[in-house]
């Protein structure tokens, strides 16, 4: 039977997009790949290859719900833990990664047990609580921005951030400078979207010189909620706008912008590096640790990218920085040069490879 390899991951989009390019390149690697997840983080993997096997485990966090849900915490843990164990029993894999997220604790937990081949990966700046958890439990801390602070003990390799197989296929795409004709601005929040984004693009693009905004095509992605509020605001404006709550082929989106606004998701800051565009990052004000303003620090440094907190996201700065931008070839021209620079279009192999090394030290 071939190699076995079990993916521990859920949550959101940033968890699940890097597990999701590491399963496409086990499978052409030869190996069987299992994906250990909940019910919620089941929902993110409509993008995984048919053939990855799916294995729904009980799990929970101490951050939702009222006091029952907090009580029940620990016993679904250790419901899914035994769950991952006995299966892991069954079906020994060579190699167990977790991708963070509290839906990775049962089959971390059951690799521990089992004293397993096991690492995690983490796509942030700064440690999730999972993996933190783990870091100094596991052979190997694959991390997607370096240096990455590991507790002591811990052993960190820098691979940087796998994105998926159509991100790679536009990696590095030639860029097509602002100009006098159709330009596309390419507006996401991440996987989940972004109420601030809906509530202040449209109002930084009332802001433009008139000439700019008719040439502007936008593409927001938004969360079903605010669907109504962004149409309805694009249309008062005159612009030309498609507003989804997400969008399958983001890689095209990104690979045709002029100028992309977003979040600084881990995920989104590699998609927008290995492909090559300016961009304004607007780092989620409440993400743990402030690790968005850290996956976006590199971008930032290397003028590959301008961060704007979101305390400071007002329709005048936000109308300021993008009439910078597309008024501007060369200015573009250069933030698109220097976010391709800090691109890791290999990530996945790299990570790939150290599962590999992984197995055969075992």
């Amino acid at each position: 039977m071939s190699k076995l390899l079990v993916i521990a991951a859920g949550g959101t989009g940033g968890h699940m997009f890097p597990a999701q390019a590491l399963a496409e390149e086990m499978l052409a690697r030869g190996w069987r790949v299992k994906l250990s997840t909940d019910e919620r983080g089941a929902r993110y993997a409509g993008g995984f290859p048919e053939v990855v096997m799916r294995e729904v485990v009980k799990s929970a966090t101490t951050a939702r719900g009222g006091g029952l849900a907090k009580l029940m915490v620990l016993p679904r843990i250790a419901m899914g833990s035994f769950k991952a164990w006995r299966s892991f029993r069954t079906d020994r894999p060579d190699v167990v990664i977790g991708f963070g997220g509290y839906p990775a604790l049962p089959a971390m937990i059951a690799a521990w047990l089992l004293r397993l081949p096991r690492m995690v990966h983490e796509q942030n700046g700064v440690l999730g609580r999972v993996n933190k958890v783990f870091a100094a439990r596991v052979d190997m801390v694959a991390c997607s921005v370096w240096p990455t602070e590991l507790p002591k003990g811990a052993v960190g390799e820098h691979t940087g951030n796998p994105v998926r197989e159509h991100v790679r296929a536009r990696a590095g795409s030639p860029y097509i400078t602002p100009g006098d004709y159709p330009m596309n601005l390419l507006v996401f929040g991440g996987s989940q979207g972004a109420s601030v984004l809906s509530e202040v693009v449209p109002k930084a693009l009332g802001l433009l010189p008139e000439p700019l905004l008719q040439r502007l095509i936008v593409g927001h992605q938004a969360r079903d909620a605010d669907h109504d509020m962004a149409v309805n605001a694009y249309a008062a404006l005159g612009v030309r706008a498609e507003v989804k709550p997400f969008f399958e082929a983001i890689a095209d989106r990104i690979a045709n912008a002029q100028l992309v606004i977003a979040r600084a998701g881990a995920s989104s800051v590699a998609d927008i590096c290995v492909i090559g565009r300016p961009s304004i990052l607007i780092p989620l004000a409440i993400a743990t640790k402030d690790h968005q303003t850290a996956n976006a620090a590199g971008l930032k440094a290397a003028k590959g990218a301008i961060v704007v907190q979101e305390k400071d996201l007002t329709p005048e700065v936000l109308a300021k920085h993008i009439g910078g931008v597309l008024s501007d070839p060369d200015y573009a021209q250069s933030m698109a040069e220097a976010a391709l620079e800090l691109g890791r279009p290999d990530a996945t192999e790299r990570l790939a490879a150290l599962v590999e090394n992984l197995r055969k030290a075992e």
